[in-house]
């Protein structure tokens, strides 16, 4: 019997990342191609369908050795199904049957699910989560998501919509209005565009920073984290500030969850310890003791990896 592969897809709102992964979670090939969320979901659809196309051409593989196709999407994923329900950022993607359109052209068992919870498949076999039995995988960028991992298996819950940490609520019913309708959301607090508006409200005075100068078109959490990183002292305190308010959400779910490991990744948190330093003071300080000794708050390991490895993974979840 010969090698056996998986075939991993992450969508996102701008590219498309495909890559055959081998079955010691190995990339041995990958490529990316544009989303172009705009022409509609059939024209994605068409594009994936000639990314497998190409990769398995390129590698010279067929069905006879692969033995599955996964996929991570942004959004709320029918996992029995295999159905996308909606995607909140990409336009036109309404109970959109993936699994069925990708078995019927390829003749390849197909899976799909929440790309966080793909990453945190991701990050539990091959990253930071190895040896891991109970862990928090979470994303913080525009919004934040989560995957979790109890007991060795994914929490996906009654409607495979578990992991919402995003939409953990701050406050009763005041805070800043979030994405989801709702008032006084975790994400609505910490994720990047709040940065970027912390920022940017220290300007509006006429003030300068660091990351004026380093922002040349728009400001973004990666223009601000740079600056933090140069020593810049506003930067430092803005990220401290969203620090704290992500380890006061995540002290909730270290209270509930018990983990041994919580992964933090996406884009807000390229700042590094910068970021993870009043993440871990926080929960020290405000999660209960038998728990919070039990946490360890680490970097993602596997980067923008994780989401291919992780839907590659999805056979066996």
């Amino acid at each position: 019997m010969g090698k056996k592969f998986r075939i991993g897809v992450d969508i996102g709102g701008t590219n498309i990342k495909i890559a055959l992964v081998d079955m010691e979670g190995n990339i041995v090939y990958s490529n990316t191609t544009p989303t172009r969320a705009e022409m509609g979901y059939e024209y994605t659809i068409n594009s994936i369908k000639q990314a497998i196309t190409d990769l398995m051409k390129e590698t010279k593989t067929d069905k006879t050795v692969i033995e599955a196709i996964g996929f991570g999407f942004p959004g709320q994923i029918d996992y029995k199904e295999g159905v996308v329900k909606i995607l909140p950022n990409i336009p036109g993607w309404i109970n959109v049957p993936v699994k069925k359109i990708i078995e019927d052209d390829f003749g390849i068992p197909t899976f799909l699910d929440n790309d966080v919870r793909c990453a945190a498949l991701g990050e539990l076999n091959y990253g930071a989560g190895k040896n891991c039995q109970n862990l928090i995988c979470i994303t913080v960028g525009t919004g934040i998501g989560s995957g979790i991992i109890l007991n060795g298996k994914l929490v996906r819950g009654a409607s495979n919509a578990a992991g919402e940490l995003g939409h953990i609520k701050m406050t009763m019913e005041d805070g800043p209005l979030c994405g989801c309708g709702d008032y006084g959301c975790f994400e609505a607090y910490a994720s990047g565009p709040n940065i970027v508006a912390m920022a940017k409200e220290y300007l509006k005075g006429g003030k300068s920073a660091k990351f004026r100068e380093l922002a040349t078109e728009e400001l973004s959490p990666y223009i601000v984290a740079q600056a933090a990183l140069q020593g810049d002292v506003v930067a430092k305190q803005i990220y401290k500030k969203i620090g704290k308010i992500i380890g006061l959400g995540l002290t909730s779910v270290v209270n509930l969850l018990n983990p041994e490991r919580i992964i933090i990744g996406g884009g807000v948190a390229d700042a590094g310890d910068i970021l993870l330093e009043p993440i871990k003071e926080t929960i020290l300080d405000r999660a209960m003791p038998i728990q919070k000794n039990a946490v360890e708050i680490v970097h993602a390991q596997l980067g923008n990896t994780a989401g291919v490895i992780g839907a590659s993974l999805l056979i066996e979840s």
